[in-house]
């Protein structure tokens, strides 16, 4: 079988592949907050809290905006759901989310969040952040062999 698009209707597509292990590990998570929350946790504790969540790329990226903190801060707390540990065998500085020129985030796992996704055998992630003008929401999937 070749990898193809498979449309059903007009806003529902998927793609089809072939995968070369039939018994590929998949690994998800999903995590919503109140932009508000974030909002009231640099107010309370300012560079404190933001130096302890977020990496100084992150910081510099997206600044002091609080939806895409907000996002950041969810997308952190999801993965850490789809590596079963929850936030603490992972800390939070060991999750970052990035973006790339067009804008795309992405994940990279440092230290211990890195050595728990290769003792799972996940080294591919995918992740999509979004946040209305009260929410911010991220969902992550992670495969491998």
């Amino acid at each position: 079988m070749r990898n193809f698009l498979v449309c059903k209707t007009t806003s529902l597509c998927y793609i089809r592949v072939k995968l070369s292990n039939p018994y590929m590990k998949l690994v998800t998570g999903v995590d919503l907050i109140e932009i508000e929350r974030v909002q009231a946790a640099i107010e309370r504790h300012g560079q404190r809290f933001l130096q302890r969540v977020f990496t100084p790329s992150e910081l510099a990226e997206v600044g002091l905006h609080p939806a895409s903190l907000a996002a950041r801060f969810a997308a952190k707390e999801a993965v850490s759901k789809a590596l079963g540990c929850g936030i603490g065998l992972v800390s939070w500085q060991e999750i970052e989310i990035l973006r790339t020129p067009s804008r795309q985030p992405v994940l990279r796992l440092h230290g211990a969040g890195q050595d728990l996704s290769a003792r799972l055998g996940i080294h591919h992630w995918s992740i999509s952040l979004s946040h209305t003008h009260e929410h911010a929401i991220a969902m992550v999937v992670g495969f491998g062999e």
